[in-house]
């Protein structure tokens, strides 16, 4: 798995040979403005939700513990917003991830995470339906509670099969002297989504029944 979470150190350094006020850019802006200390705190935040995703089995309690520390809500509540349309097809490989046969029926759940106004994550998830109960399965087709949650009495864990940074705000090679982009009067630029996760869920007794592509949106990284 390609590494997002290494370079804190140098991060650490950056943030403090920038920080010419004992205000950060977080507590005086209500935007990312474009700046090298800016840039610094943006992928230092990027990596820390990165390593907080990695260690907890559920993206959605990791995203409402987000949500409630940097106050993207008044209630930090992540609510699942079904997403209707066409069935995407199973990944390649997917089938041999969930150790299931050409035969075996998988259901396909699109959602976006949202905390409040503000969507943090786009995610498709197949899953195996006769690997969950009877009363999952119909939480599942009928209302928008997140899949986590749904799914949280199996004691599953969660196998991150790659962790992406779609966006970096720092140019690469960085941290090894190359130059940073010049501040501009113009608020930081981010895309869409800055962080993909791919990762399969198993339960309890160790067996897979979910494969789970989680895009993560630059509200991640909203300032109320």
């Amino acid at each position: 798995m390609q590494s997002i979470v290494r370079g804190y150190g140098c991060l650490a350094v950056l943030l403090t040979l920038v920080c010419t006020s004992p205000l950060t850019a977080r507590e005086s802006s209500p935007s990312w403005p474009d700046t090298p200390m800016s840039r610094a705190q943006a992928l230092a935040e990027l990596q820390t939700l990165n390593a907080q995703l990695l260690s907890h089995p559920s993206a959605t309690l990791t995203l409402e513990q987000w949500c409630a520390a940097h106050h993207l809500a008044p209630e930090a509540k992540v609510v699942a917003h079904r997403v209707r349309g066409a069935d995407k097809p199973l990944p390649d490989g997917a089938r041999a991830l969930l150790g299931i046969g050409p035969n075996e029926p998988v259901r396909y759940r699109r959602v976006a995470l949202s905390c409040g106004e503000v969507v943090l994550s786009d995610a498709d998830n197949w899953y195996v339906p006769s690997r969950l109960t009877a009363e999952m399965n119909k939480q599942l087709d009928t209302s928008d509670v997140p899949f986590g949650k749904v799914v949280q009495p199996l004691h599953f864990r969660r196998q991150t099969l790659s962790a992406e940074l779609l966006w970096s705000p720092l140019p690469q090679g960085w941290d090894s002297g190359a130059p940073l982009p010049p501040p501009s009067d113009q608020p930081l630029t981010m895309p869409a989504h800055v962080l993909q996760h791919r990762a399969v869920l198993y339960t309890g007794d160790n067996r897979p029944f979910s494969l789970v592509v989680e895009s993560y949106t630059s509200h991640v990284l909203d300032r109320p």
